[in-house]
């Protein structure tokens, strides 16, 4: 009775405003013609949007966080696709060991692994490599992709491949016209969730950026640090925005329920 109860309704809904009341502030601060910050009483101002986008260190901060997002995502799923395959469909020795490894990010602080990064990235020569920052944020990522590749091949129905190698159908036709069409979204699930995360990845990437190669969440510690102006509630306005519409995606894609269940 308590479970589906007013008070039950009453309590969820005040969780709800004390999580979503500093985003609406922050996005309402945005919109303000003063130069301080303020939420706007008698007009709406596009004011600091246009500051941020003639901004070039953040134009270029924005792009390199693009990039880097889409190559991490797109990484991620080329190395968790066939790790979920054979870990969902074969058992071998070093199975768990494999599906723990790659999972093992998730249970290692960002803060350790930037340190450990810079560390490593400075004793071979390769500090402020965009390369390797690709490579960072795919070990990252990755798990996220994994989670959900795994949920997808679960229960997999395999007797559609079957039938379609009776037939004389190669394996990578196989793959291709029959597994990958059926398991689509999870995988655009999966790179979406991938991307998000590396997009907004602030603690790590802080120790591995070089001038050439600061991201946006870095740019905005960085400029928060020197300065704070209504731009900064412009930038996280425009984050969010990002954010929310990636996540309206991932929903009707995959299903955001899935997605909580699949990285328990």
């Amino acid at each position: 009775m308590l479970k589906n109860g007013p008070l039950a309704l009453a309590f969820n809904a005040l969780v709800v405003a004390f999580v979503l009341a500093p985003l609406v502030v922050v996005c309402l601060v945005a919109f303000t013609p003063a130069s301080t910050l303020s939420i706007p009483t008698h007009e709406f101002s596009l004011r600091w949007f246009r500051a941020l986008f003639a901004h070039s260190d953040f134009m270029q901060s924005f792009r390199n966080s693009l990039l880097l997002a889409t190559l991490s995502a797109t990484l991620a799923v080329c190395l968790a696709l066939p790790a979920a395959s054979a870990i969902t469909r074969y058992k071998f020795p070093g199975r768990d060991v494999l599906n723990g490894l790659l999972l093992s990010p998730l249970m290692i602080p960002h803060l350790v692994l930037g340190v450990a990064l810079m560390r490593f990235f400075a004793l071979i020569g390769s500090a402020g490599s965009f390369t390797w920052l690709v490579a960072s944020h795919v070990v990252i990522v990755t798990p996220y992709v994994l989670r959900l590749l795994v949920g997808s091949l679960t229960g997999f129905d395999r007797s559609v491949e079957h039938a379609a190698l009776s037939l004389s159908a190669s394996r990578a036709t196989v793959f291709l016209r029959v597994t990958l069409p059926l398991i689509i979204p999870g995988v655009f699930g999966g790179w979406l969730l991938a991307f998000i995360n590396s997009f907004d990845e602030l603690t790590m990437s802080v120790f591995i950026t070089a001038p050439a190669t600061i991201t946006l969440p870095v740019r905005m510690y960085m400029y928060a640090t020197e300065s704070i102006d209504p731009m900064m509630a412009a930038v996280s306005a425009t984050v969010i925005a990002l954010t929310a519409v990636a996540m309206l995606l991932l929903d009707r894609v995959y299903g955001l329920d899935r997605v909580l269940v699949g990285q328990r």
